[in-house]
């Protein structure tokens, strides 16, 4: 049995139960007296709640959504104040995986020494169920609007930051790639703002040029070992080559369709306007008011109804 088989199984198995519930449920309130009042309506919450969970797992479609999160996070133009902005998206990935019970990787992260809390590019591997699934609707441009701290004058500010988000792909799916196509460097790991991490070359970079103009460069420090950092790094390369294969196949179906639309997988997504109290998502229209939270890795609504958003679009699409 597969993956998608198994999920498809755990759905139905679950929306038998909840329709065995409800018939319970109608039995319970047609005997109902005054005095059952709550014992009927706390039987209905858990019924609801498990029709929540049971939608939600529905909005799960990919063939991936079970795998880890590659996160890459990078500054757009800017200097300091992009940089920063991008270490602030860091943190607020790493605590939402804190909060969720996830585990998370580190492969690497270049700081910036102006921005004491800002990265000039950072990658993590989110582990956790649904990671890959639920942090999916993240890729895109994020915007943040504020009253810059680094601005002596006090002026508004605005900058991007782009997250994109992969699948971490294994070796049971087959991708060839030349030896001959790759150079590996090693050199001395450094942490963000300079930090030294340790004194031995086991920092890894793999660069890839496959056939095409544009080089794949992927970079691991995440520990003290050379072979655990290259493992690593092939690992990402492997995604990352896995990811365009994919683009490159959903274009060619779109224009096989006709279908014009373009497939700006780099959008901006998200507004966070500190100033002014509020964060926006483009997609779906929703609103927090709580911008300190969402920061803090409070995001669950966002990337719920950002699936939902996606789900509809997919729909749509098949129609």
């Amino acid at each position: 049995m597969t993956q998608e088989d198994a999920r498809l199984r755990r759905v139905v198995d679950a929306y038998h139960r909840i329709e065995d519930d409800v018939e319970g449920l109608a039995e319970l309130a047609e005997l109902a007296g005054a005095e059952d009042a709550d014992e009927l309506a706390e039987e209905r919450r858990r019924v609801e709640a498990e029709l929540e969970t049971l939608y939600r797992e529905t909005l799960f479609q990919g063939p991936h959504d079970d795998r880890p999160a590659i996160v890459t996070i990078k500054p757009g133009a800017g200097g300091t104040e992009s940089s920063d902005w991008a270490g602030m998206l860091l943190r607020m990935y790493r605590r939402f995986a804190e909060r969720s019970g996830f585990r998370v990787e580190l492969l690497d992260a270049v700081g910036n020494d102006a921005a004491p809390q800002g990265v000039d590019y950072a990658q993590m591997i989110v582990r956790g169920e649904r990671a890959y699934g639920l942090l999916s609707v993240e890729n895109g441009v994020h915007r943040l609007v504020r009253v810059s701290p680094f601005d002596a004058q006090g002026r508004r500010h605005t900058s991007f930051a782009s997250v994109e988000v992969m699948p971490e792909i294994d070796d049971k799916i087959e991708l060839a790639i030349d030896p001959n196509d790759l150079r590996v460097d090693v050199y001395r790991s450094s942490g963000p703002g300079g930090q030294s991490v340790n004194t031995t070359d086991s920092a890894v970079r793999v660069v890839y040029k496959g056939g095409t103009p544009e080089e794949i460069v992927v970079t691991c420090q995440d520990g003290k070992s050379q072979i655990k950092n290259r493992e690593k790094a092939m690992t990402v390369l492997r995604s990352r080559l896995f990811e365009r294969e994919e683009r490159r196949r959903l274009e060619e179906q779109m224009k096989a369709r006709g279908e014009q639309k373009a497939i700006e997988w780099g959008s901006q997504i998200r507004s966070y306007v500190l100033d002014k109290q509020y964060v926006k998502d483009h997609r779906t229209g929703a609103m927090r008011h709580d911008p300190d939270a969402v920061l803090d890795g409070d995001i669950d609504d966002l990337l719920w109804s950002g699936l939902e958003w996606q789900a509809s679009e997919a729909a749509q699409a098949a129609d």
